[in-house]
């Protein structure tokens, strides 16, 4: 039976090309995190442009943190495309209960386009799940967070919603819940200083876009296997830090750690249940 750890190597093995449209804050470490854990990173959000470029991928990673009307129409062009195709679909929903047009942009991408994973915060997938939520700016609001004392109803909640979108929910915090809908892989890698980075989430999203990509009869395992080695690479990055180091060079370590990850580091190193 294959490990966690071989979807790393599979990836690297087989370079998957993957679409992201994502947003500007983020896109550079998105890209290089994809090449970094052995994927192929494109970059495109023009509605004249996605369709094409999504038609010579493999994975597409739509992801909302800075939206405008141009990138909104290349989303549903892109995502449309990609569904046609059959090829593997991420939605990132960054946000999603700030803002009216986050959280209305989100709700009707995954009422018009099907998804394999919606990953995002427990605050964004509460918006989705209820059509209204509390997320504070881009981060998870206090209020919401997954913890060991709500941690059953918290699984119950990602695998009712699951089942409801017919899709994988990634739950990304302190504990992370990955869910099919009737297995709910329950993730414990991570350092609390990840949350002193920006962008951590939207590579995540690109990881697991490669990953479900490259296993599409597992992409549960995948999806799982991504949320390890991300939450690895911050405690691998976290233990090379040295005096004088701050949260940019963090960033770079985790990028670094991802580089450099394989199959036995992940299979050694990452920390989960199933329930």
């Amino acid at each position: 039976m294959s490990t966690l750890g071989t979807c790393v190597d599979q990836v690297r093995a087989n370079v998957p090309l993957v679409h992201n449209i994502t947003n500007y804050v983020t896109v550079n470490d998105v890209a290089n995190v994809l090449l970094a854990c052995g994927g192929s990173p494109i970059m495109s959000d023009d509605p004249k442009d996605v369709e094409d470029i999504t038609s010579i991928c493999g994975g597409l990673n739509i992801n909302i943190g800075t939206l405008n009307q141009r990138t909104v129409e290349g989303m549903f062009l892109a995502g449309k495309k990609a569904n046609e195709l059959g090829h593997a679909v991420l939605l990132d929903p960054v946000g999603a209960g700030a803002s009216a047009f986050r959280t209305e942009t989100a709700l009707k991408l995954i009422q018009e386009i099907k998804f394999d994973v919606i990953r995002g915060n427990i605050s964004e997938i509460k918006t989705l799940a209820l059509g209204s939520g509390t997320t504070k700016g881009v981060d998870a609001d206090v209020a919401d967070a997954v913890t060991e004392e709500n941690l059953d109803q918290s699984i119950a909640f990602v695998k009712a919603f699951a089942e409801k979108m017919g899709c994988i929910i990634a739950v990304t915090g302190a504990i992370d819940l990955v869910s099919d809908g009737t297995k709910c892989y329950v993730i414990r890698n991570g350092r609390p200083e990840m949350g002193k980075i920006t962008g951590t989430g939207c590579q995540l999203s690109g990881v697991m876009t490669a990953f479900i990509t490259e296993k599409p009869e597992e992409k549960l395992k995948a999806a799982a296997a991504a949320v390890c080695t991300m939450g690895l690479a911050g405690e691998i990055g976290f233990s090379r830090m040295q005096e004088g180091d701050g949260n940019s060079t963090y960033r770079n370590r985790i990028i670094d750690a991802i580089y450099n990850m394989d199959q036995k580091t992940l299979d050694e190193g990452a920390k989960y249940e199933v329930r």
